[in-house]
């Protein structure tokens, strides 16, 4: 709970006299205090420095995603006329045996398609409410919009630009969202972590050479309350067999 303007105030008051006692104290309050030792700085250890650098990736990740949407155009250049229904159709049309069929794996989605009439965002319409935001810096909105894949917990999370009165979709993600934000050049996901009381954090930003959104921050970040360690007691902290070796501290990143 908030503290109060009162407990605030009285504990500023109590601060303030506690200063001015030390002050007096300790003589000519203008004097430079020593601020105990410092650290001294250490540099990161290169590890296997004889090791050949790749030239190359070893897995295919793919981390630009770019494609043309076959079948949208936009002739007057204004992504607010496309609609994100047709969009996410097109999309259902291009993997139709995961949403169409007995044992489609979003089988539930293609169902529920028929209840978009209204358009995205209303009733049991799959396709989420549409966002419009500049995330290029041509001074035009994109489109981010997300559809649930269901049966299921996840999400699918796209964002759409204009080139040439053509729609281009330049970033692609499925996740089980629990939040996204769009921030200046930048949309961010945060999904649920295996880890008791941490999430994930992933960020694409637009990058103007690739023409796409890349994936520039993945991280896995603390959201739950910090869980005390127990003190070890004196016998096992020390006991010189569970001092770390040089080698396992070297390998500590």
């Amino acid at each position: 709970m908030p503290r109060s303007r009162h407990t605030r105030t009285a504990a500023l008051s109590a601060l303030v006299a506690l200063l001015l006692s030390a002050a007096t104290a300790c003589g000519d309050a203008g004097e430079l205090q020593g601020a105990g030792p410092t650290e001294a700085a250490a540099s990161p250890d290169k590890l296997w420095p004889k090791l050949t650098p790749a030239s190359r990736p070893a897995y295919e990740i793919g981390e630009v995603n770019r494609k043309v949407v076959k079948g949208v155009t936009v002739p007057g250049g204004d992504i607010r006329d496309v609609s994100p229904v047709v969009v996410v159709r097109k999309e259902m049309a291009e993997s139709r045996g995961d949403y169409e069929g007995e044992h489609a794996q979003y089988r539930e989605t293609g169902l529920l398609m028929a209840q978009c009439g209204v358009g995205a965002g209303h009733g049991r319409c799959p396709v989420l409410r549409p966002y419009y935001r500049d995330l290029t810096g041509d001074g035009r909105p994109e489109l981010t919009l997300g559809f649930r894949l269901l049966p299921g917990r996840t999400t699918a999370v796209r964002v759409y630009t204009v080139e040439k009165n053509r729609l281009v979709q330049v970033m692609s993600w499925d996740d089980a969202i629990s939040g996204v934000e769009l921030a200046g050049r930048s949309v961010i996901i945060r999904s649920p972590s295996e880890v008791a009381g941490y999430e994930y954090r992933l960020q694409w930003t637009w990058d103007a050479d690739q023409k796409a959104m890349l994936l520039t921050h993945d991280e896995m970040l603390r959201t739950g309350p910090r869980k005390k360690t127990p003190r070890p007691s004196p016998s096992r902290s020390a006991s010189p067999s569970l001092s770390p070796s040089p080698s396992a501290s070297a390998s500590t990143p």
